[in-house]
């Protein structure tokens, strides 16, 4: 069989030439700019002013008459069918139109969940996977806030960072987040986010990879994972990064691709705040709460139209009070927002009586430790 059967299925057309080792994506992007489908790569009979590009064009239909690609193709399709997953072409109204503007956008996306979600306004969170508690804390509480007043939390389901901003987006009153993987639609990467993964789906948002069902999780896919973090998003903030973290490709991406840049400064003694520190030199926004972060992003907001304009205003949320004893009021007075040893706080109690209290605030959450570092949150 060489045609497939449903002439005017535009996802089935743009599989094949997935499956097409002579149509690469690049090739794809400049077919689909001359004839604007994927179908006419195949099926068109008007000639192309480029002599190259026409060369190709003979190439790419010789490989698509012999058929080898069917094979495959079937394979994508039960997989997807049992994944309950689609493909989003995009020559597809459904294609998130911020990722449609970057330089190189995947001809085509594999998407778990609602669709929908990819044309809401998104904030991408990303970071480090080696994140300390107080990042963890951060992380989590800036994406509830956002999730809250309205944006989708965008990131790459790594451990660390990552999953702290999609969880925390989950736990806001139908806050909705996207996860963004290396690896083909039907695989988890790490296996243990794959619960996490089920609720982001349940909760509305969605998973989405330019990669084939199978695709294993290699190193090289995980840059190119992360253009589409950022391409998919209004901005990128980075919660925590030393100097070699892969977020701060992202943020190069987002760049590149003319997206805000915001980071969050952390201790000067900490190597995991040094990427972060980077960043500000380097013209990132230093962000200290999530009103400055939407302050900053509501000129690129605008463009989503009136009906979003509302997420402009973040709403002052008072934190809970805390009841402390005199004693653990006192402790967190001497406690600063840079970690310090146990051994050089100052304090009138014994050991005992001092790790007591320090638990007691952490408890609390409004203390955290750190291989024997204590600190303010």
């Amino acid at each position: 069989m060489n045609a497939i059967l449903n002439r005017h299925d535009e996802a089935q057309w743009a599989l094949i030439a997935q499956c097409l080792k002579t149509c690469t994506p690049k090739l794809q992007l400049s077919f689909i700019d001359y004839f604007g489908s994927f179908s006419q790569i195949f099926e068109a009979r008007e000639s192309i002013d480029s002599p190259a590009l026409s060369q190709q064009l003979q190439i790419i239909r010789k490989d698509y008459h012999r058929g080898q690609w069917q094979t495959e193709v079937e394979k994508i399709s039960k997989s997807l069918e049992h994944h309950q997953a689609q493909i989003v072409t995009i020559t597809s109204d459904d294609y998130p139109p911020q990722l449609q503007q970057i330089a190189k956008p995947p001809p085509l996306l594999y998407v778990r969940g609602n669709t929908h979600c990819l044309h809401l306004p998104q904030i991408a969170m990303v970071g480090s996977r080696r994140m300390t508690r107080g990042a963890e804390i951060t992380a989590k509480s800036w994406a509830k806030s956002l999730a809250a007043s309205g944006f989708t939390i965008t990131s790459g389901l790594a451990v660390g960072i990552d999953s702290s901003a999609h969880k925390g987006a989950l736990e806001a009153p139908q806050g909705i987040s996207i996860g963004v993987i290396a690896t083909g639609i039907d695989r988890m990467y790490p296996s243990q986010n794959t619960h996490l993964a089920e609720n982001i789906i349940e909760k509305g948002g969605a998973l989405v990879t330019e990669f084939a069902p199978g695709t294993p999780p290699l190193p090289a896919y995980f840059p190119q994972r992360n253009r589409i973090i950022s391409g998919l998003s209004l901005g990128v903030l980075v919660v925590e990064a030393a100097i070699k973290s892969g977020s701060l490709i992202t943020a190069k991406y987002a760049l590149e691709q003319n997206r805000e840049v915001f980071a969050i400064p952390g201790s000067i003694n900490s190597p995991q705040s040094k990427g972060c520190h980077q960043l500000i030199k380097q013209g990132a926004c230093l962000v200290e709460t999530t009103a400055e972060l939407v302050q900053e992003i509501a000129g690129p907001l605008a463009s989503y139209g009136e009906q979003y304009k509302h997420l402009t205003t973040v709403p002052d949320v008072k934190k809970p009070a805390i009841d402390l004893s005199d004693e653990e009021s006192q402790l967190l007075e001497k406690l600063s927002f840079e970690p310090i040893l146990l051994d050089e706080l100052e304090t009138p109690w014994t050991m005992d009586k001092l790790l007591q209290l320090l638990i007691a605030l952490e408890l609390k959450g409004v203390v955290v430790s750190e291989q024997g570092y204590f600190s303010r949150v």
